[in-house]
């Protein structure tokens, strides 16, 4: 049965009539009017009104990771002889379907909504189950051919489904998105550091002068904080392979076969070409998300290390003329509207962006995990959105960082080496030899005079010019050693 709904939309000072055909879909509460053009159905439906807060919608990556649990399930659950193999073939194929990207229009609920995400997991439900009566020659809405409750959900809650998924999404996510991307970003500041390698500057300690460092040594440190940031990512990888999947509602697994959980992790396993495990306890899985609190942080980390690197970046480039100049970035575009031929470091201040709203997701996962509650977490969807949300910009960021601005940096070897013979504290050098007072006292006459070090050295006889020349070896210096 369809009914005509006519509402009015107002443009300017017209008013535009459309009409739209609903459907009657029933559930457990009664009945609701469904667009007809819909594969959702009654409880969607309630969502969608009772949600109506932010627009966000959960990713694509986390749509797919509850069709694939689905497919997955159904799966197993015709291995087990629960599932008739021609229901479940239905529903194999129509969980392809969006797996493989279609429908995600039909996935209209608010992340901000049940705190367990049931209002998702029926959704998948329904949609499946409508796009499946529809492959058997049905019409959607038709519930003795496909329930998605009976069917669709069979052995399965919520609770245990909408958990997994964030597991499944985010270690997907990490392996094929966020480890690729720091890969190119390491091997791009390594490079940088071979190139460097003989480039000598002045070192900086408090944004004060320090002993002279090479342009390599320095991207040296950036490179392995990316490369320490690539071991965190496969730690929060790992972290993520433990699924609750078989726990139904609060961990008992009532209503799941006992081999029910095995079967559709091993299958899990064969369509991502990952080794995703049943959780050790499945209580702890379901009343916890202390493994997402954890992967979080490991994000968190490597954000850290993005904005030290992005930060340092824009010092090294400051300038051009009245500040560090050491390096130039890339010149990606025009960098003011008011000042011609102004550019800025427009890629590090992004990375800087990315960083500042990953620690912001972070906070807000951390909160999310400690509001778990006797047998279930009722945080799940924003610790979903967030999760993956760190995940996807880090993995741009980063790339964008390794491929648009690291791999075209160039050194201004003769003013890092101007820097290097301009610092004071070559005076360092000298400590061995003279003792850290009398250095002291050199370098603060070389500062009061605006004198070099070397001028101080010859005009008080400390040393003759050959030896002196000797010690402080720009180059040598960065070598450590005593003098």
């Amino acid at each position: 049965m369809f009914f005509s709904l006519i509402s009015p939309a107002f443009f300017g000072v017209g008013i535009m009539v459309t009409v739209e055909e609903y459907r009657l879909d029933r559930d457990s509460m009664g009945e609701v009017k469904v667009p007809s053009s819909a594969y959702y159905g009654a409880e969607t439906q309630r969502a969608v009104q009772n949600f109506p807060i932010s627009g966000l919608r959960l990713p694509k990556e986390f749509i797919r990771a509850i069709a694939l649990i689905k497919l997955s399930a159904a799966r197993a659950n015709m291995q087990l002889g629960l599932l008739d193999p021609k229901k479940g073939e239905a529903i194999v194929s129509a969980a392809k379907e969006i797996m493989e990207g279609a429908l995600y229009d039909q996935f209209v609920v608010d992340v901000f909504q049940t705190g367990s995400g049931t209002s998702s997991n029926m959704n998948m439900n329904e949609v499946i189950a409508n796009r499946a009566v529809e492959l058997l020659g049905g019409k959607r809405g038709d519930k003795s051919i496909i329930h998605p409750n009976d069917h669709v959900n069979m052995c399965q809650s919520t609770n245990d489904v909408f958990p997994s998924a964030i597991h499944v999404s985010s270690a997907e996510e990490i392996v094929h998105k966020l480890l690729p991307s720091l890969r190119i970003l390491a091997e791009a500041l390594e490079k940088k550091t071979r190139e460097f390698d003989d480039v000598v500057k002045a070192g900086r300690t408090h944004l004060q002068d320090a002993v002279p460092i090479t342009l390599g040594q320095e991207f040296s440190g950036y490179a392995s904080m990316i490369r320490h940031g690539i071991k965190r990512a496969e730690q929060a990888r790992d972290i993520l392979m433990e699924l609750p999947l078989g726990g139904t509602a609060v961990g008992t697994g009532l209503n799941a076969h006992p081999k029910y959980a095995e079967l559709a992790i091993a299958e899990i396993n064969r369509l991502t070409g990952l080794a995703f495990r049943k959780a050790e306890n499945s209580f702890e899985a379901m009343q916890s998300k202390d493994a997402c609190v954890e992967a979080s942080g490991d994000l968190k980390t490597i954000a850290t290390s993005l904005m030290k690197i992005s930060n340092d970046l824009r010092l090294l480039n400051s300038g051009p003329r009245t500040a560090l100049g050491e390096i130039d970035l890339p010149a990606m575009e025009p960098g003011s509207s008011i000042m011609p031929g102004k550019v800025n470091p427009v890629i590090p201040e992004a990375v800087n962006l990315i960083a500042a709203q990953v620690y912001g997701n972070d906070a807000a996962i951390c909160i999310c995990g400690m509001l778990s509650q006797l047998e279930l977490n009722v945080m799940m969807p924003v610790i979903a959105y967030d999760l993956l949300q760190s995940i996807e910009i880090l993995a741009n960021g980063s790339r964008v960082l390794g491929e648009n601005c690291v791999a075209g940096i160039t050194a201004d070897k003769k003013r890092c080496l101007e820097y290097a013979e301009r610092t004071l504290m070559m005076v360092t050098r000298l400590t061995p030899k003279i003792g850290y007072d009398n250095a002291a006292k050199i370098a603060k006459k070389a500062m009061a005079e605006s004198k070099s070090l070397r001028e101080v050295v010859l005009e008080e006889g400390i040393l003759p010019k050959d030896k002196l020349d000797e010690i402080l070896d720009l180059k040598k210096m960065t070598k450590g050693g005593r003098a």
